[in-house]
């Protein structure tokens, strides 16, 4: 005869076993929801949609910023999907730096592979600055949903490699929002104490309007 605890272990087993889903990779075909991509039919799932190859080149740093970002999130690699991860390439040129923006959707891991990085976030909490510039070989976390930034700290390219905790971090530059929209300028000014001819220069250049 079955003990009790056998019999119940086997259930539970046999319950989870059927429960379980491997993985769910996005059917970017589908509409984007606030919950994600729907999942693929198991069918359709290949090899392909684990692997981007994306990371092997530089990034475009012939812009403003001297700056470029190659992402690596789900819409771009769709094996990443409900796994609460996702990277992309950090490069940069002499001179060159990220605009203040911040991740509302994970937190960020920097790893310098080359050059020199001042890299830095500002906390909630009394606005403190964490800032610190690294060296090849390391690793700055930038916890989620706080202004960041990076600089380049030397007199040659850098690049990075950048991981994150959510399949689709999200990103949100801080210019943008302020002066790339049709915020009126009056409010910008209110709540911004900048000078009106400064915030109109400003939306000018970013393509925001009056």
């Amino acid at each position: 005869m079955i003990s009790p605890i056998i019999f119940i272990f086997s259930l539970l087993l046999s319950s989870g076993h059927a429960a379980v889903q491997d993985f769910c990779v996005a059917d970017l075909t589908a509409p984007e929801s606030p919950a994600g991509y729907a999942c693929k039919k198991p069918e359709n799932v290949t090899v392909a949609d684990f692997v981007f190859s994306g990371l092997g080149v530089a990034a475009n740093t012939s812009n403003f910023n001297k700056a470029g970002v190659i992402p690596a999130f789900v819409a771009q690699f769709p094996g990443v999907n409900g796994l609460g991860l996702s990277f992309a390439r950090l490069d940069m040129a002499p001179g060159g730096a990220t605009p203040i923006h911040s991740h509302p959707g994970g937190s960020e891991a920097v790893y310098v592979v080359k050059g020199r990085i001042t890299a830095g976030f500002v906390s909630s909490n009394a606005n403190k600055v964490y800032l610190k510039t690294l060296k090849k070989g390391d690793v700055m976390v930038i916890p989620q949903g706080l202004l960041h930034f990076q600089v380049n700290a030397g007199r040659f390219p850098v690049q990075a490699f950048v991981s994150f905790g959510s399949a689709n971090p999200g990103v949100q530059l801080l210019n943008l929002a302020l002066f790339g929209n049709d915020l009126p300028t009056e409010i910008v000014a209110a709540t911004s104490l900048l000078d009106v001819p400064q915030i109109k220069k400003l939306k000018a250049f970013l393509g925001g309007t009056d």
